[in-house]
């Protein structure tokens, strides 16, 4: 980071577009990155959140903090992001996770078409028709997250009818065996 942009930093006027082009330098300090997150102005900008949480030297402690007051669709992306931390990626499914029941079923489609696996895997065990069919549908589901989600003792009937009826996923060997010993289950079992 270069001297000017030190001191375009400890300028009190620096605006959003200055701030999210010092964000793009790869050599920005975890100090000057966490000052960023102290700002008042960053609280207000979701651009420079993302930005921040992107950046690779961002400290850990800053990125969950940052989380906190993200968007659900913006949690979504942050989930989805390649160069965000793992750890950083669970922390932003769990939030999502968390707020699941709180959201309408219009955002619950959209997530189930969109979001990670986990969330995916979270969808599976709603209770609306559409919310299913559109998480089994989503391209980032796979065959064990269903296999587990069939075993899961919170699976639904639901669940089990549409998985019965869907085009792809009912065809395939492991997915009839774990819909084979769901039913196979007593009602102790369950």
């Amino acid at each position: 980071m270069t001297t000017e942009q030190n001191v375009a930093l400890e300028k009190s006027d620096v605006n959003e577009d200055q701030t999210l082009a010092l964000l793009r330098q790869p050599a920005a300090t975890s100090a000057v990155l966490e000052k960023i997150a102290k700002d008042p102005a960053t609280a207000k900008s979701r651009k420079i959140k993302l930005a921040l949480i992107e950046h690779l030297h961002t400290p850990r402690h800053v990125s969950l903090l940052l989380l906190r007051n993200l968007y659900t669709f913006d949690l979504m992306t942050v989930a989805l992001m390649p160069v965000v931390a793992a750890d950083i990626k669970i922390a932003a499914e769990e939030s999502l996770i968390q707020r699941l029941e709180k959201l309408s079923i219009g955002e619950k489609l959209s997530l189930a078409r969109r979001a990670s696996t986990r969330v995916v895997a979270a969808l599976l065990h709603q209770s609306d028709a559409r919310i299913v069919n559109a998480a089994l549908e989503t391209p980032r589901l796979t065959e064990i997250v269903l296999v587990n989600a069939l075993a899961s003792r919170d699976s639904s009937d639901l669940l089990d009818q549409t998985v019965r009826r869907h085009a792809k996923w009912s065809l395939r060997p492991e997915i009839q065996q774990a819909l084979q010993r769901r039913a196979d289950r007593t009602p102790e079992d369950a």
